[in-house]
C-alpha cells in the first residue's frame, strides 16, 4: 500500500541576531513538518536566498541593520513569488505593528512568545489567515482606528498638504519632538523604550515625508511649520 507524505513547507529565516537565527531553525527542524531552506543575517542576502528558494513563508525580523524589516517586506512583495512574511520582533510597538501589516506582512510575533506559539503562527499564515497574538491584536486594532479616526478629521477640516508634519504618526512625533530637544538615536531609543534601530526607521520615515535629507532639515522644518507650538507629547 502507497503511503502518502505530506509536502513540507518551505521556510526561510533572517534575523541579524545569529543565535536566535539558529534557535528558530532547530525548533522548526525538530518539529519535522518544515524545511528550512535558508538562513540570513541581512535582508539583502535574504532577498536573494528568496529568489532561489521561493519559500512559502519568510520569518523576518523587522529591527534589521541597512535595510529595515519593513523595506525587507517591500522587496519581498515586489517579487511576486506569493511568499508571505511573518514579522518578528523584540519590541510590541503598535506603530510598528501597524506599518507591517499595512504593507503586507501576514503576521507579527514577538520573540519571547513560546515555541508552541511561533509554530501555530506559522500555520496559521501558512494557512492562508493572518496572525497577531491576542495582547498585541487589541492595541494594532486601536492604533488603526485612531489612525483613521486622525485621517478623517484632517479631511474634513479641509487642512492643506502644505503643512508635511500632518502626515506624520504619533510615533514619529514623538521622535521628532526629542530630535528637536538635540537627544541622541540612543537616547531616544532609550526614552521611548524601543531600539536604536527601530528610532532609525521612524526617523527615515520623518526625512521622507518631511522632504529633507538629514536631521538637521527635519529640526528646522518642524520648528518653521508650528510643531513646537502643538500640545507637547508626553514621553
Amino acid at each position: 500500500m502507497r503511503r502518502e507524505f505530506k509536502k513540507k513547507s518551505r521556510i526561510l529565516l533572517i534575523d541579524d541576531n545569529y543565535d536566535h537565527l539558529n534557535g528558530i531553525r532547530e525548533l522548526l527542524t525538530i518539529e519535522g513538518t518544515f524545511d528550512v531552506v535558508g538562513i540570513a543575517t541581512s535582508v539583502t542576502v535574504g532577498i536573494n536566498l528568496i529568489k532561489k528558494y521561493q519559500p512559502d513563508i519568510v520569518l523576518l525580523d523587522m529591527n534589521m541593520p541597512e535595510k529595515d524589516g519593513l523595506q525587507g517586506i517591500k522587496d519581498i512583495s515586489k517579487l511576486n513569488l506569493g511568499t508571505k512574511v511573518l514579522a518578528l520582533s523584540g519590541y510590541d510597538d503598535a506603530d510598528l505593528i501597524f506599518r507591517a501589516m499595512k504593507i503586507g506582512a501576514r503576521g507579527y510575533v514577538l520573540k519571547t512568545m513560546a515555541s508552541a506559539q511561533l509554530i501555530y503562527a506559522i500555520e496559521e499564515v501558512l494557512n492562508g489567515k493572518i496572525y497577531l497574538p491576542l495582547a498585541l491584536s487589541s492595541r494594532f486594532f486601536e492604533y488603526f482606528q485612531q489612525s483613521f479616526r486622525e485621517e478623517t478629521e484632517r479631511k474634513e477640516s479641509g487642512i492643506e498638504e502644505e503643512n508635511l508634519l500632518d502626515a506624520l504618526t504619533q510615533r514619529e512625533e514623538e521622535v521628532l519632538e526629542l530630535l528637536t530637544q538635540g537627544i541622541t538615536y540612543k537616547g531616544v531609543a532609550s526614552k521611548l523604550f524601543i531600539s536604536e534601530t527601530t528610532v532609525k526607521t521612524h526617523v527615515n520615515n520623518i526625512f521622507q515625508k518631511l522632504q529633507v535629507n538629514d536631521r538637521t532639515q527635519a529640526v528646522l522644518y518642524a520648528i518653521n511649520n508650528g510643531f513646537l507650538t502643538k500640545n507637547k507629547i508626553a514621553v
